[in-house]
């Protein structure tokens, strides 16, 4: 299996239409976001969708060049 970065972009499902993305966010997407919030100085609702924080992780990533 290639690794996740070497994924076909058009298999990836936006994350508005996720079935599961009105849930909140995960443990995980939160501490993520908490640490990439706090790298770029800015401070996010802690209430957020899962499909909410990815989207603020993604957004987060790129505005701090990490491509991982």
């Amino acid at each position: 299996m290639p690794p996740e970065n070497d994924r076909d972009p058009a298999l990836q499902k936006d994350p508005s239409d996720w079935v599961s993305g009105s849930d909140p966010m995960t443990p995980s997407q939160q501490s993520y976001l908490d640490t990439l919030a706090r790298q770029a100085g800015e401070k996010l609702p802690a209430d957020l969708s899962k499909a909410e924080a990815s989207e603020h992780i993604d957004r987060l990533k790129s505005q701090l060049g990490i491509s991982e």
